[in-house]
């Protein structure tokens, strides 16, 4: 019989693509995840994974227990949630900012999903402002998203500097004419925080694109129309960070949880600390 603990340091190796940060997720040492893929592989007869220098990849047989590992680590969930004297049931309604989901949200979500499956966890992407002023009428449970220096709602996960970022960061600075804005709709903690630095430099800025999801910005800027704002580790692919000394500096933002006070409190906790466990910043 496969054993469940060493289906999960398989799961994990293929998310994060490493045994160092599959130990970091886990709470294992490298050397304890190594053993329960070398275990596995025992028992099944077959090489699941292959390492080299720069990467951990599955190989054919690796891919084929994906499907089978998942199904297994669910029913086990389920079972647990069924039976378990702990038991966590009933609807939990999550709020995120747009940038985080696109950035590091998805293993987190399924994590929860497996560990409590009888919880029906609903989930709303927008602006941070948008999801504080619904959390306040009731409508969100939980809040991940990002406030300014200095405010003090919430749990604090970390803090981390904004970026300007282009395309061809030159070719934009080269143009005479006011600097050319991508940014999300008021109200935006990033857009505000962007327009606030340029007035207090006197730098003319005009906005060239306004869209609410950040797949749309970076596709903006990745077409070379202006600038955009993002913190550090949540930089998109294509994109450069604009020198330092090019263009005014920009305050750091600060990334929080923020339950509602009558809120299931069990539920609010056992999605909070899977969520502060894993949000670190990743570098961009």
């Amino acid at each position: 019989m496969l054993n469940l603990q060493h289906l999960n340091s398989f799961l994990t190796l293929q998310q994060t693509g490493s045994f160092t940060d599959a130990a970091a997720r886990l709470g294992l040492g490298q050397s304890t995840v190594t053993q329960h893929i070398q275990r596995l592989e025992k028992s099944l007869g077959r090489r699941l994974v292959a390492r080299d220098t720069h990467q951990v990849r599955l190989t054919t047989d690796g891919e084929a227990l994906l499907g089978y590992a998942q199904s297994m680590l669910d029913l086990d969930g389920k079972v647990a949630a069924l039976f378990g004297e702990s038991r966590l049931r009933g609807r939990l309604k999550l709020g995120v900012s747009e940038d985080v989901v696109a950035n590091r949200l998805t293993e987190i979500l399924e994590d929860f999903i497996r560990l409590h499956p009888l919880v029906d966890l609903e989930l709303t992407v927008a602006l941070s402002a948008v999801l504080y002023q619904m959390q306040d009428v009731g409508d969100l449970d939980l809040v991940l998203a990002k406030r300014h220096v200095g405010e003090t709602q919430g749990r604090l996960l970390y803090r981390e500097p904004l970026v300007w970022l282009a395309r061809d960061p030159a070719f934009i600075l080269s143009r005479s004419e006011a600097l050319p804005l991508i940014a999300f709709p008021h109200p935006s903690i990033t857009r505000r925080v962007a327009q606030e630095a340029l007035d207090g430099a006197k730098v003319p800025w005009r906005i060239v694109c306004t869209c609410g999801s950040l797949s749309g910005l970076t596709a903006a800027a990745r077409a070379g129309m202006g600038v955009m704002v993002q913190p550090r580790s949540m930089v998109p692919e294509g994109l450069r960070e604009i020198p330092a000394d090019r263009l005014p500096v920009l305050e750091d933002v600060e990334f929080v949880l923020v339950s509602r006070r009558s809120a299931d409190a069990a539920m609010v906790d056992a999605l909070s600390s899977l969520i502060a466990a894993r949000m670190v910043p990743q570098s961009g």
